[in-house]
């Protein structure tokens, strides 16, 4: 029979309530909802025009493709009238963002400084196994929304949840974390439903490593977009959940990237605690790039603390296990870092000790940092964007004024195409520099276009 309703409406909500039909919801398993459809005499035609889904495509996923992304997903349950829970899509982006934020409004008076300290003293605790700065409530981590849970899962259903990690980490790094972020705060109030479902003990650890994996990118997007409270909160259980699966690299990514957060805010001396704190889980991962990559964010921090020794050691060794490294053989979470990062870090550092020798350390900036611009593509806009920016701001400290424009010019055309409020925040010391320079009528354009730029 013919259960779709005459003027598209829906298919009728019993249909949704069949032991089969709940199962391949549960799995996400557009495929055998598509035959199951059929099967009640529902035409390819009539589940495209509901979907808002080709033929063609209709076709493809009945002969076996997957449908992973959250908002195609979304798309499907909405046109057929499939409820949301019964896929693991109780949430949409925007009720996402409303729970994210309704979760860290009681916090919104503490103090930063308190927030840092309290963040260090989680993150001590749980890498040591042990309070090493002391307990302390951890009153910056969210609150989580329970929704239902299949009743066991397999290993399918969690390298589901890493596909969708890497699609989503994949599109952070080419347009920005604000074209993302509710996406995989989404994707991420499905996943941990799975926590209470029944699993083997290898499927339950590599459970964990997912979910440590998707909380770090949900806090990653959220630092991008400038939701410094959720971020944190985000990093806190990725870590938790790094832990319980014994893998130190992964533990090592999550405090490397939340030591980020704090350079970002001109903390270097926070900052330097949580790369310090993941080297010690680095070295226990016996992985030399994961190594690698906090020597040169070590370096970074050592640098905006006008430490020169101490930057050119963390460079040193960076390069010698960067040396070792084979990017090929690294977890997805760290396979990001290339012979281009590698310059720009050590670009980064240069840069930093710039803003107190700009005459020694602006060109060896300059230097690394043309290495990097030159082989990004378009699959790592935003890191283009800063690049570029640092590029720019140290040949105006070299007096190099004409490539200085350029380049930046180069840096706004980028970076209006990638959606992240650091791109603003990376371009102060452009401004800055060019504000320095306005006697220069082309230098004074150019300061004008990157305050607008920013302003905007």
């Amino acid at each position: 029979m013919n259960i779709i309703g005459s003027g598209g409406s829906p298919v009728t909500p019993d249909v949704w309530d069949g032991r089969e039909m709940r199962d391949a919801l549960a799995r996400r398993d557009i495929s055998e909802v598509y035959r199951q459809l059929r099967r009640h005499g529902v035409s390819q035609r009539q589940i495209a025009a509901s979907t808002g889904q080709s033929q063609s495509e209709v076709s493809e996923i009945l002969k076996g493709r997957q449908v992973m992304a959250y908002d195609v997903l979304a798309r499907i349950a909405d046109g057929l009238g499939i409820p949301r829970g019964y896929m693991g899509l109780a949430y949409d982006g925007a009720t996402a963002l409303r729970v994210a934020n309704a979760n860290t409004a009681p916090d919104a008076e503490e103090d930063e400084s308190v927030k840092r300290r309290k963040f260090l003293s989680h993150a001590a605790a749980v890498t040591m196994g042990a309070a090493v700065f002391g307990a302390e409530q951890s009153s910056w981590v969210p609150a989580s929304a329970a929704t239902p849970a299949p009743t066991r899962i397999g290993m399918s259903d969690v390298q589901q949840i890493l596909a969708a990690t890497k699609a989503l980490r994949d599109l952070d790094y080419r347009y920005g974390g604000g074209t993302c972020r509710d996406a995989v705060v989404a994707q991420l109030s499905w996943a941990q439903q799975l926590l209470d479902s029944t699993a083997a003990d290898p499927v339950r650890k590599q459970l964990f490593v997912a979910l440590a994996d998707m909380h770090s990118l949900a806090g990653w997007t959220s630092f991008d977009t400038g939701l410094l409270d959720p971020a944190r909160g985000h990093f806190g259980k990725a870590l938790e959940f790094a832990k319980q699966a014994e893998d130190d690299g992964l533990v090592a990514s999550v405090l490397y990237r939340m030591g980020r957060v704090y350079l970002h805010y001109q903390e270097p001396n926070e900052a330097l605690k949580l790369f310090q704190l993941g080297q010690i889980a680095a070295q226990e991962s016996g992985n030399p790039l994961t190594v690698a990559v906090l020597c040169a964010n070590e370096a970074w921090a050592y640098g905006m603390l006008n430490k020169p020794d101490q930057v050119q050691k963390m460079v040193g060794r960076t390069k010698d296990e960067f040396a070792r490294s084979d990017v090929s053989e690294a977890p997805d979470w760290v396979r990001f870092f290339t012979e281009n990062d590698l310059h720009g870090m050590i670009g980064s550092a240069h840069d930093a000790l710039a803003e107190f020798d700009p005459k020694k350390h602006a060109p060896i900036a300059v230097a690394e940092t043309i290495k990097c611009n030159e082989a990004y593509g378009a699959d790592m806009q935003r890191t283009h964007v800063f690049g570029l920016s640092l590029q720019a701001t140290n040949h105006l400290r070299c007096g190099d004024t004409q490539e200085g424009i350029r380049v930046a010019r180069r840096a706004l055309e980028v970076g209006e195409r990638v959606k992240s409020a650091r791109v603003a925040d990376r371009l102060k010391p452009l401004e800055r520099e060019a504000g320095a320079n306005r006697m220069n009528s082309d230098v004074r354009d150019l300061y004008e276009d990157v305050r607008r730029f920013r302003l905007a």
